[in-house]
């Protein structure tokens, strides 16, 4: 097991890598970091790589010429009542010399300004990991050239589409400023926190564009958009500091599972291409070897919650009634956890496969970590259906009826066969992170 100041090293290494390997200090770098040494492919390689016969790879480019529906999203000042009299001059010293030439209000905050940490050393750290701004997607077909089966990935379903964002991508890029149809959504991932987010990116009618600000809070990713520099909290969607603080965006449902299980589910489903504009990245390689083994989370200000390994993976449930954490540990030994968050009856389910993103150098061949997924328990009628375990790899039969049920909440057979389950805003995050950020939220089994 690597030893914790070994992975603090390899990590501060591959965010120093991140910013030396843009092409400015600045906003708009446009070369991808390269955080580990040895395995990438030249841009012509991995052209070359990607491509494979032509009839098997479709690619899908975004609609960037269509109009957006900017009747959704975020309203500003909804939550005024948090926001609190700030000063540039409250930021650490290292944080303050990072943003002189930021636009933000620093008199808007909702947060201790002492808690920013400067995670990329670069004189304006904005985006030298560069987020993705015209993704590009392929067919699973295509995706299967170079994915492993048991790879994991953000599935986001909207508007009746269902796409797959590799976490061998996201590790590299962090946001992916996408959209489905007429609606604007960034999907993001902090490899820190292992949270694998997406949000509605409209706020008072008009559109954002979401990038990586260079800064951490609690381990986790703070974000910037580019209208008013306001920063967001990563993994809660909230606006922490400038014009928008006290703004939440709107979150979409995600999901972390295999590349063969979004695969096999949604045939006709999309998956973001290696064709992202930054050539000369092996994206199969983990930035990140062996954190998720470790004992202690990197930039992490504090003693993490003992009750759990600080680098545990938890399923984190959040509704309106309450919040709550299931422990993998306990979800694997368990399977299926019939439950409630606050009065909110869930269920959360767990099923093999699914290799660990954040531990082995090779992302395919790390070790199983397994998929846990949560839902609604109550039907559209009311109904409060039970689960366990079912014959079958990932499959679930509910008490009620004895109807089958796959891993994506949807019945496959018997009375209650088409049958939906309704999601629920939930994350895979580590242990460490869902205590900081949810220190009131229920733990199942602690």
């Amino acid at each position: 097991m690597s030893s914790p100041r070994l992975v603090a090293c390899v990590i501060a290494l591959a965010l120093a890598a991140a910013a030396c390997s843009s092409e400015s200090s600045g906003v708009g770098a446009t070369t991808a970091p390269n955080p580990t040494s040895g395995g990438s492919e030249s841009s012509q390689d991995q052209s070359e790589n990607a491509t494979g016969p032509i009839d098997e790879r479709i690619l899908r480019s975004t609609d960037t010429d269509a109009p957006f529906d900017l009747s959704g999203g975020a309203t500003s000042g909804e939550n005024e009542a948090a926001v609190q009299l700030g000063s540039v001059d409250e930021l650490p010293d290292r944080v303050e010399s990072l943003i002189r030439v930021w636009e933000t209000d620093w008199t808007r905050s909702t947060i201790d300004y002492s808690d920013l940490l400067a995670g990329i050393p670069s004189a304006d750290p904005r985006d030298a990991i560069p987020p993705i701004d015209n993704p590009v997607f392929e067919s699973p077909s295509a995706a299967g050239q170079w994915l492993g089966a048991d790879e994991p990935g953000a599935l986001v379903q909207l508007n009746g589409e269902a796409r797959f964002y590799p976490l061998s991508i996201l590790t590299a890029h962090e946001i992916v400023n996408d959209r489905f149809g007429d609606v604007p959504v960034a999907v993001t991932y902090c490899p820190l926190c292992n949270t694998a987010l997406a949000f509605d990116r409209r706020v008072d009618g008009d559109v954002i564009r979401l990038g990586v600000s260079g800064l951490l809070r609690n381990s986790d990713m703070v974000m910037w958009d580019d209208k008013t520099t306001s920063l967001w909290q990563q993994i809660t969607g909230e606006g922490i500091a400038g014009t928008f603080a006290g703004t939440q965006l709107d979150l979409v449902s995600t999901q972390i599972v295999s590349f063969s299980q979004f695969s096999d589910n949604f045939p006709d489903g999309w998956s973001l291409s290696r064709d992202t504009g930054f050539g000369g990245r092996s994206y199969g390689r983990n930035p990140y070897v062996g954190y998720s083994s470790s004992t202690q989370p990197f930039l992490f200000d504090g003693e993490p919650d003992p009750r759990f390994p600080a680098l545990e993976r938890v399923v984190g449930v959040i509704t309106d009634e309450g919040d709550k954490s299931f422990p993998f540990s306990l979800l694997e030994a368990e399977v299926v956890i019939n439950d409630t968050a606050g009065e909110s009856p869930v269920v959360v389910w767990w099923a093999p496969g699914t290799t660990d993103a954040l531990d082995g150098p090779s992302i395919a061949d790390s070790k199983q970590i397994g998929t846990a997924v949560a839902y609604s328990r109550t039907l559209d009628d009311g109904t409060e259906l039970t689960f366990s375990a079912g014959a079958g790899e990932a499959t679930f039969v509910d008490d009620q009826s004895g109807s089958t049920w796959n891993l994506f909440g949807l019945a496959t057979d018997g009375d209650m066969a088409g049958t939906q389950l309704a999601q629920i805003s939930h994350r895979n995050e580590f242990w460490f992170a869902w205590a900081a950020f949810f220190p009131e939220g229920d733990v199942y089994g602690a």
